[in-house]
């Protein structure tokens, strides 16, 4: 059994980005106001329930990511996501989180005016829309007039590459940070130092991070024995250390699964060529 310090050392590289930590940083209904109060300039806002990752899972099906479903005392549903690969189609898979919240959330022969309003706000590492902005706000507008169009979703994108020296910037200066303590953001310092300081948060780290190693390592045999062939299993390896690496899994605890270093080492690179 490890001790308190092993176990701090297993979670002391985690930042708020990685999306393993930032699950159960999540798991707080303060937390993610701030959050919110922060991106959505909306002091007012309240956050009545929040529902993390391995609870959709159960929810909204296992094909549906979405890290912290909060839902808003004016009955929205508001996602929040982080994001720190580079390599997919960030606008379509915001999208598409954005459908799935709704047709898990509308019974069949609902009035659509009943549709629920739904906010995606996407945290990424990189700002890949490229206009050299912390924020921006994708709206629906009529193509003929340049009138807006509000039909109950509102996407807003946020990324901790530029500094335009707003709230929002330094907010997302915390997400890279190992350590964060921020006058501006007392809850998320408080529920970062717990995590990582105290026994109970540090255990529950642990935990989820032993759940999510067990399930990389699970698909990524499965993935190679279905392939039938070196190669696919060679694949089906890589995947998985990818994953780990991009839910913020340092090379130790990958090797310690029983991962090889080449194996590690081919993982990585793939990693780096997609950024």
């Amino acid at each position: 059994m490890k001790t308190f310090e092993e176990k701090k050392r297993q979670v002391e590289d985690f930042r708020l980005i990685d999306d393993v930590f930032f699950e159960v940083l999540a798991d707080d209904k303060e937390v993610c106001e701030e959050i919110l109060r922060t991106i959505l300039e909306d002091d007012a806002l309240i956050v009545e329930e929040v529902i993390v990752q391995r609870s959709v899972k159960n929810i909204y099906g296992r094909s549906v990511r979405l890290d912290a479903l909060c839902i808003l005392g004016d009955g929205a549903k508001c996602n929040i996501e982080v994001q720190r690969a580079n390599s997919d189609d960030h606008l379509k898979r915001a999208r598409y989180n954005a459908a799935s919240i709704v047709t898990k959330s509308t019974e069949p022969g609902e009035r659509f005016e009943d549709v629920p309003r739904v906010i995606i706000v996407y945290i990424s590492e990189r700002d890949f829309l490229g206009y050299r902005k912390t924020i921006y706000h994708i709206d629906k507008v009529i193509r003929e007039n340049g009138e807006p169009i509000d039909d109950g979703l509102q996407e807003v994108f946020v990324n901790t590459s530029v500094d335009d020296g707003t709230d929002i910037a330094d907010l997302m200066r915390c997400f890279m940070q190992k350590e964060v303590h921020n006058q501006k953001f007392p809850k998320l310092s408080s529920r970062v130092n717990y995590l990582k300081e105290d026994e109970g948060g540090v255990s529950v780290m642990c935990e989820i991070m032993e759940k999510y190693m067990s399930e990389a390592k699970a698909a990524g045999i499965k993935e190679g024995k279905a392939a039938g062939i070196k190669e696919g299993k060679a694949a089906g390896i890589k995947e998985a250390i990818c994953r780990l690496i991009e839910k913020g899994y340092d090379k130790q605890t990958i090797l310690d699964l029983g991962y090889t270093e080449s194996e590690y080492n081919e993982a990585k690179a793939l990693t780096l060529t997609s950024v």
